[in-house]
């Protein structure tokens, strides 16, 4: 049994305010899952000041304003992360940050953290990925919006490096996600096209998708979560709230132990129940001893403490050893 790594995604759902991540971190290791993610950015490094607003994040933030307001509102500054990975580190939980520009992978690289998230935006930019790569750390990345042939390239770039440890996620880049254009099957694609570990980062509403992925193999799951959707910012609406996520982990964990291993055996929970609802060779009715053994005199009945019906042609034909009654198991 594979344990399933589950990322709870807090993205900038604490809207730039560092307390509010905390209850973000606490949330997310009551949940039990396995690390809490944040992003790490310089607004004025990932986004000009003419980039508009997709429309998802239109119909939850202030309209009036560019993506680049949005974001300065939304950004933790370098002594929040620091608070915030020993704030994790206190409740157990792994502390990780997506990092959006040349800066912010430095300064997550300064900090520790085990390994680097490469988002799906970034998966077409060359020189960020080549600064992954030559740190050397393990990778996720995850490739919503991309092709193929576009995973190919990154992953070339990543490999080119010192990066040795590459996981993928398979992702759908819109929020929520339509349940039409998940397409859990690209995870056997990606699985065979590059022979890593495959994960699954979910933006539909709801567990039941994130849930059917780690049916399906997915080793990694990465959900966005928040502490009340009715709060202004653009992640809020197609995130999780506390309780939510609790019962998305507490059914990923069941499907672990239901997956098992591919030998097909007998249970030990089933064990007991093998005489209750399987049958036995019985007396049809009342037999004396010498009497021939036929399909007239007997029958196939629970319980299955007695002979197989599979040796059904072994007894016919033979003798009663002794008198049987009715229903009692044959003996030969």
């Amino acid at each position: 049994m594979k344990h399933v790594f589950i990322i709870a995604e807090a993205g900038v759902n604490h809207n730039g305010n560092p307390e509010l991540a905390k209850k973000l971190i606490e949330a997310a290791a009551d949940a039990g899952a396995d690390a809490v993610k944040f992003q790490t950015f310089v607004p004025e490094l990932i986004v000009s000041r003419y980039a508009g607003k997709a429309d998802y994040q239109k119909a939850s933030t202030d309209s009036g304003e560019s993506q680049l307001e949005m974001l300065r509102k939304l950004a933790l500054s370098r002594e929040d992360h620091k608070e915030l990975i020993e704030h994790a580190k206190n409740l157990g939980i792994q502390f990780i940050s997506t990092p959006f520009d040349l800066e912010s992978i430095n300064f997550l690289d300064s900090l520790g953290i085990p390994f680097f998230k490469v988002p799906s935006g970034e998966i077409t930019n060359l020189p960020y990925l080549e600064k992954i790569a030559g740190l050397g750390k393990p990778v996720v990345l995850s490739t919503g919006m991309s092709t193929i042939d576009e995973i190919r390239d990154a992953m070339k770039i990543l490999e080119s490096g010192d990066c040795h440890d590459i996981s993928i996620l398979h992702c759908n880049t819109e929020y929520p996600t339509p349940y039409k254009d998940v397409n859990l099957s690209a995870m056997d694609t990606l699985r065979q096209e590059f022979g890593v570990t495959v994960g699954y980062s979910d933006h539909t509403l709801g567990i039941e998708v994130p849930v059917a992925a780690v049916a399906m193999g997915a080793e990694i799951i990465e959900k966005h979560f928040t502490l009340d959707r009715n709060m202004e910012g653009p992640d809020h609406k197609a995130s999780l709230i506390p309780d939510e996520l609790k019962a998305m982990v507490k059914a990923i964990r069941n499907i672990e132990l239901a997956i098992g291993d591919p030998e097909k055996k007998v249970s030990e929970s089933e064990r007991k129940n093998i005489a209750i609802a399987r049958k036995s060779i019985v007396a049809k009715r009342d037999i004396q001893k010498g009497e021939n053994l036929t399909s007239y005199n007997i029958t196939v009945k629970r319980p299955g403490n007695g002979i197989s019906p599979m040796k059904w042609y072994e007894v016919i034909g033979t003798k009663a050893i002794r008198d049987f009654e009715e229903d009692e198991l044959i003996e030969i």
